[in-house]
């Protein structure tokens, strides 16, 4: 189903399930991060030249997105993990690296906080420049590294010597960019938006975590925090905050954009000369200019 093989199967795909249903239970898809991503990438379709026909979704928030792209005369069809999700809104449920649509299947493929949690990202990019008619457009969002630096020191300081990982590993903005390119889709632009946000509540940052999927779903098992440990981050969490009382946090989101292959899309620039700017980017085939 994609060019890659033997893929370690790094995430259960089971709990990643459980998870993205829990969370859709919990925040229908209107949780803070993935509102935050959704926004974000409508301004940037925005910014596109061109009529979409046939959007493909997948993420947790389908549901606001689809009236937002039907507002625009597209069909859409979704695509998540989530059975629940998918029970409530109609679509396909499958994993992102096992997407069943047919090549040339949609001319915009939009993906929210779903990359991230994914075995196959490789595969899974593939498989979208596969579904993508010639000249069709990728957006995505997702957490990306570096994410939750405060959170993670809290928990570690707290279990002490029986560290083990809560939230899940996230990629970094150049890796992803090399990705997107490795998979064959054009004019592929990787950019990261940092974050900074406050919180009073232990339990509103792990919810709001939760409530986007970010739960921790590594294959093998998953250990608990046991009440001593999460009683320990309560402590620290208040140790931690500053004088205001808040405890600071940052995330980093990850943006992707790119093209499916068509002839008469501008050169890609020389790796590292820097000279596609994201608006030539977004405008796809319809530009000619590469200059910043």
């Amino acid at each position: 189903m994609t060019d890659t093989v033997n893929v370690p199967e790094v995430f259960s795909r089971q709990r990643r399930r459980i998870v993205r249903d829990r969370a859709y239970t919990r925040a229908a898809g209107k949780d803070f991060f993935s509102q935050i991503m959704a926004e974000e990438v409508l301004e940037r379709l925005d910014v596109v030249s061109r009529t979409f026909q046939r959007a493909l979704i997948i993420g947790l928030p389908a549901n606001g997105l689809r009236t937002e792209l039907e507002a625009r005369g597209m069909t859409v069809v979704l695509a998540d993990s989530s059975f629940r999700l998918i029970h409530a809104l109609g679509g396909v449920v499958c994993d992102d690296d096992r997407l069943p649509f047919a090549d040339h299947s949609f001319d915009l493929v939009i993906s929210i906080g779903s990359l991230d949690t994914i075995n196959d990202l490789p595969g899974a990019l593939v498989l979208i420049r596969r579904i993508l008619v010639p000249d069709g457009l990728m957006l995505a969002g997702l957490i990306s590294a570096d994410s939750f630096p405060s959170l993670k020191s809290l928990i570690m300081k707290a279990e002490e010597d029986l560290v083990s990982a809560h939230i899940h590993p996230h990629i970094d903005v150049r890796t992803a960019g090399d990705l997107v390119a490795r998979a064959g889709l054009m004019l592929p632009v990787a950019d990261s938006d940092n974050l900074s946000l406050s919180y009073s509540d232990l339990e509103r940052l792990i919810a709001d975590i939760r409530d986007t999927g970010g739960s921790n779903i590594l294959a093998g098992g998953q250990r608990s925090l046991r009440r001593t440990v999460y009683n320990n981050m309560q402590s620290l969490f208040h140790a931690f905050a500053g004088t205001d009382g808040k405890f600071r946090e940052s995330v980093n989101i990850l943006y992707l954009c790119a093209w499916a292959p068509h002839p008469d899309q501008p050169k890609p620039a020389r790796r590292g000369s820097g000279n596609v700017s994201l608006s030539t980017a977004l405008a796809g085939s319809d530009k000619t200019d590469a200059k910043n």
